[in-house]
């Protein structure tokens, strides 16, 4: 068995502020390792800057190595453990910018750095994109594949990195909330169809305009997560109370609504023998007897419905039951339980915090599934040949 410990961070970069995120991604570290033995840990992407920088990720940008390297590299000396983490980058032609990541090893040592393939929206303004698909040896931790960001929806990437041997993927990412479903696939689908791990580390918080969702995981070879950083379980919990109280509410709505039924039924029925023994009057029939029984069933009609006063008392002096507000509550119970069924709910979804989550794997189950399942097959090499040679 080769099992390592790897934890990925969600944290809320501050715009612009380099010193202070390094410090903050400091303290995590200390944090993690204080309370366990960890191998690797995973940051997200951008970290050390924030996203929405445009034109200012020019100041930003670092070389590689470079003052945010070097630091991270004295933490990972400090505490013996690999770092990931995404910054921008530098070429020596000060213009060439790149999204990258970088992995560091357990003695400050730099193993390598990925700069990102697909850019999106307003990142092409500021960076260049990638050419390579690199996997590094890790050491302990085997071959490790970076990725960042949007790299994730496209299953060549990381099919090329399984490829060159890859069993861990780290993918860095800046993901905005209201995708936040896709992220959670696309992690879970990437891990299943390549039999390897994938440690995702996505960040939370807001920059200008941008909002992002977090759903840090682990995911096994089978797509199972194995640990993760979920925003929207107490959400659950809280809306399926409220389909518990609506159940229990619409139940007592329904005993409600029977017994108005009947009342009105025995009401329908009186009028009609009513009608009858008013039309048989008409006609000079007299029945004396349905006559008497039609009067005392009117006296008795009446003497059960007094008249009600102008302040809504009717002569006992007691207030008059207000119908109409129970009847009044079937709609909107109506259309609840059907925002329910449809899988909507009133209730906003809790903001994702900032925290870390932590996996024990095992890189032997890589082989195994690949030879089980046959991951990898190459049934049609040129092809595979063709993808790699295109990154």
């Amino acid at each position: 068995m080769r099992e390592i410990t790897v934890a990925t961070v969600q944290m809320k970069p501050e715009l612009g502020s380099t010193e202070n995120n390094l410090v903050k991604m400091s303290d995590f570290i200390s944090t993690i390792t204080s309370q366990q033995k960890v191998d690797l840990i995973v940051f997200p992407e951008l970290i050390t800057s924030g996203y929405e920088l445009g034109v200012q990720f020019t100041e930003l940008a670092q070389r590689v190595p470079g003052p945010a390297v070097n630091l991270m590299a004295q933490r990972a000396a400090d505490t013996g453990v690999y770092i990931a983490f995404g910054l921008a980058t530098k070429e020596k032609v000060e213009s060439i910018l790149y999204n990258s990541a970088v992995l560091i090893g357990p003695e400050g040592e730099l193993l390598g750095h990925y700069n990102k393939l697909h850019l999106r929206g307003e990142e092409r303004m500021a960076f260049r994109e990638g050419f390579k698909i690199p996997v590094f040896d890790a050491g302990e931790l085997g071959k490790v594949g970076l990725m960042l960001g949007w790299d994730l929806a496209y299953p060549e990437v990381a099919r090329a990195q399984a490829l060159e041997g890859a069993e861990l993927i780290c993918c860095l990412a800046n993901w905005e909330s209201s995708a936040i479903d896709e992220w959670k696939t696309y992690v879970r689908a990437r891990a299943y169809e390549n039999s390897l791990f994938v440690a995702g580390a996505n960040r939370v918080g807001e920059d200008v305009t941008m909002k992002f969702g977090g759903e840090s995981m682990i995911v096994s070879p089978r797509g199972r997560i194995l640990a993760a950083l979920e925003t929207d379980a107490e959400l659950r919990k809280e809306i399926q109370r409220e389909q518990d109280e609506m159940r229990r509410e619409i139940a007592a709505l329904k005993e409600s609504k029977a017994s108005l039924e009947a009342a009105a039924e025995a009401r329908r029925e009186a009028e009609k023998k009513a009608k009858e023994a008013e039309a048989a009057k008409k006609d000079g029939v007299i029945l004396k007897e349905e006559g008497d029984k039609a009067e005392k069933s009117e006296k008795h009609t009446e003497a059960q419905k007094p008249e009600a006063n102008a302040d809504g008392k009717g002569e006992t002096g007691e207030k008059k039951a207000d119908t109409p507000k129970v009847l009044a509550m079937d709609k909107p119970h109506r259309e609840h339980s059907e925002s329910v069924r449809k899988g909507g709910t009133d209730k906003k979804a809790p903001e994702p915090a900032e925290g870390y989550c932590v996996a024990r794997i095992d890189l032997d189950e890589v082989r195994r599934y690949r030879e089980e399942y046959q991951t990898l097959q190459t049934r049609q090499p040129t092809a595979y040949k063709v993808i790699v040679r295109r990154y």
